[in-house]
């Protein structure tokens, strides 16, 4: 609390000072500890009266500094208040989309590089909102990790692409999506075991995806529930592999069976030389661990023919094919013709 009349330069100068100084390392017991600090600023009277409403201003500040990134002081703004305001509207809509029927699939096509027929495809999930319209995974899917909702929609999720796989040609797989939420429940395998047979889906039809972030707060006991999932005969793909977290030290857990190249790299390769070591270097190691490769994001027939030049067995992007409704996967078939690059 800051007495008198501060200005904003004021208040931001000392917020700095202070984010600084905390910032600081100690030594406790010969360890070097670091802690961090963010700090959201109300002023009165503009952002309220009352202790209550200045409290509530500066704590909105606070959550959008936090948002942001550590170590930064935000002011109050009106806009924080509405976009509160609707993302709790967002969540209570949430809540209810599920039940509501409002959730569904759609499904990526993923190519053999070698015949560019169709192996597999991707499940992705979309919320058709009856007044918002088509809301971004982007936007709704952060929210539903936030707020433990995710749990609920993953095994929804897990099921229909389950049962939605069992009515294409016998072969093909289809790729599920995991949060790190879901890994924090042991029971995972049980939910995989009991989806592949209702469905009557054989285990070797589906393939599970994690991103490195899975690691961050429970590496063992992720690991563990995985390992589980995998002597199912499920397969396990690490995806956008190389654009987050060390992920070196996991491999070798005979637990993945595919790596998912990021599109940032495809689209890269193109026009950053340095990325074309990168790539080569991601295949060498997939290779030495017998893992397949899954390239993303492939869009021009120049990314297709890279890709496959580096040894990449799988591909996945805009080039074969667009996310789609269930129904528009089954007309693929009914053609029989692989989609050929340009």
């Amino acid at each position: 609390l800051l007495a008198g009349s501060p200005n904003r330069v004021t208040v931001e100068a000392l917020g700095r000072r202070l984010i600084d100084r905390v910032a600081e390392p100690v030594i406790v017991e010969r360890n070097e500890v670091c802690v961090g600090v963010s700090i959201g600023v109300a002023f009165a009277p503009a952002d309220g009266r009352t202790v209550d409403e200045l409290l509530l201003k500066a704590d909105l500040a606070l959550y959008e500094a936090k948002s942001r990134g550590r170590g930064r002081l935000l002011c109050f703004d009106p806009k924080m208040q509405s976009d509160a305001e609707d993302r709790l509207r967002l969540e209570q809509d949430l809540r209810q989309a599920l039940g509501a029927g409002q959730l569904c699939l759609f499904y990526q096509p993923v190519v053999s590089a070698q015949t560019q027929g169709i192996v597999g495809f991707e499940a992705l999930l979309r919320w058709r909102h009856p007044e918002r319209g088509m809301v971004s995974p982007a936007e709704f899917i952060p929210l539903a990790e936030e707020t433990g909702i995710i749990a609920e929609i993953g095994e929804w999720a897990l099921r229909t692409a389950c049962r939605d796989a069992v009515r294409w040609p016998e072969g093909l797989f289809v790729s599920v999506n995991l949060s790190a939420r879901q890994l924090v429940f042991p029971a995972l395998p049980n939910i995989v075991s009991t989806a592949l047979a209702e469905a009557r889906l054989s285990a070797n039809r589906l393939e599970l995806e994690v991103t490195e972030s899975v690691f961050l707060s429970d590496a063992d006991g992720a690991l563990d529930v995985l390992r589980r999932v995998r002597a199912l005969g499920v397969g396990i793909a690490l995806d956008d592999f190389g654009t987050g977290y060390s992920s070196l030290g996991y491999l070798n857990k005979t637990i993945f069976h595919t790596l998912k190249i990021d599109g940032s790299f495809v689209r890269d390769s193109g026009r950053k030389p340095e990325t074309v070591p990168i790539i080569e270097a991601i295949v060498g190691l997939a290779n030495s661990f017998r893992m397949t490769i899954t390239a993303e994001g492939v869009e021009t027939p120049e990314d297709f023919e890279r890709m496959r030049a580096f040894g990449i067995q799988k591909i996945q992007g805009y080039l074969f094919g667009r996310p789609m409704p269930f129904e528009e996967t089954l007309a693929l078939f009914s053609t029989a013709r692989p989609r050929k690059a340009g």
